[in-house]
């Protein structure tokens, strides 16, 4: 065969095979009911789907032949109907002092995510994405400067936990926590986003606490109100990253439509609804938001909120020309937010090396 006669030929398996993978569910979209329906119009007892689903999310069995609690004949169905096949990792890298792990993923249509594990003393965290790009466009952030390709589905947010889930299963180890702060912005996928987190909070499954979950958004107001609706002990965090509308909205865009003073409006009705707290993300950039200015107009504004700022020295992402701000500043700017009575703490970097902080994700893993 010639090769562009081969190159051809190759190309319309791919096609086909894509084909048949997005015809099937990926079976973390499933919720436990529609499993249920599924075995039922298949003639199977109603326990069957409570198998599936503690394979699924306690035993963290990631293929239809790990199920040999069922019949052969239904393993093969599930084969049949069902993608089991949602996230496969096609590179790993490793920080050089081994406690940042970040993984590529290849999704079922061939776009690409990443995620990333961060190990310390006592917890083990993992960083998981929400969509593939965002639509956001903060201009220090590497994922903004992709654009939106599109949103993940539940089942694609849930993969990149129960794959690590495993890993660490195999060395007698558990996560500890989970952050919704990787590719995209959590609350312009809202349904998926708390869907993902629905599942592996169920008790029944994976089990994992709400009060380990923290979810972030760049401030998006309609989703924090809706978010506050719902009560949940989900950890709230907020990018800010300026004080004021008109430095705000050069670095993030979205301010335009909803600028500090709602964001802020939004997260004392969350305070007051659920007596939690709220984290405000602070990524300082040397000699414009680490000023003395910028921390008195920050005091100002969160004066009486319940709350705790993370300020995080800008990581470097390739596209934008603010650098971070110096030891000495960023020590500077906590004291005053510390002496004038709000929390502040300044986070630990890591994965920097590897392109895994925050602002630095993007969908190949290399920029």
């Amino acid at each position: 065969m010639a090769p562009c006669a081969r190159l051809l030929c190759g190309k319309f398996i791919n096609f086909i095979r894509n084909l048949m993978i997005k015809s099937k569910p990926l079976v973390y979209d499933l919720e436990l009911s529609e499993i249920e329906e599924i075995l039922r119009q298949w003639g199977e007892k109603p326990y069957r789907s409570h198998q599936i689903w503690q394979g699924l999310y306690n035993n963290l069995w990631i293929h239809p032949e790990e199920f040999t609690n069922l019949s052969r004949s239904t393993r093969d169905n599930l084969a049949n109907i069902i993608n089991f096949s949602i996230i496969q990792p096609i590179e790993k890298v490793y920080s050089k002092d081994q406690k940042t792990e970040k993984t590529l993923f290849r999704l079922h249509d061939d776009q690409t995510i990443e995620t990333v594990f961060m190990k310390y003393r006592n917890r083990n965290t993992l960083c998981i994405s929400t969509q593939v790009g965002c639509a956001m466009g903060c201009v220090f952030c590497a994922t903004g400067r992709m654009g939106l390709h599109r949103n993940l589905s539940s089942g694609e947010i849930i993969a990149q936990v129960l794959y690590y889930a495993s890993l660490l299963s195999k060395m007698q180890e558990n996560l500890t926590n989970i952050v919704v702060m990787g590719m995209g912005e959590p609350f312009h996928n809202y349904e998926a986003a708390l869907s993902a987190i629905n599942r592996l909070n169920d008790h029944e499954g994976f089990n994992f606490g709400e009060r380990r979950f923290t979810i972030s958004t760049v401030g998006l107001v309609p989703m924090i109100k809706k978010f506050t609706n719902e009560k949940r002990q989900i950890n709230l965090a907020i990018s800010l990253h300026a004080a004021d509308n008109d430095l705000r909205t050069t670095l993030v865009p979205i301010n335009k439509k909803f600028p500090i003073e709602e964001v802020l409006s939004s997260c004392h009705d969350y305070v007051n609804q659920t007596r939690r707290r709220v984290t405000f993300e602070w990524a300082l950039i040397n000699d414009l938001n680490d000023t003395p200015q910028q921390a008195n107009l920050l005091i100002s504004k969160l004066h009486g909120l319940l709350c705790h700022v993370n300020l995080i020295p800008l990581n470097p992402s390739g596209y934008y020309m603010g650098r971070g701000s110096t030891p000495e500043r960023a020590e500077a700017f906590k004291s005053l937010l510390v002496k004038a009575g709000i929390p502040c703490s300044i986070r630990l970097r890591r994965g920097i090396d590897i392109q895994a902080g925050c602002g630095q994700l993007n969908d190949h893993g290399k920029d």
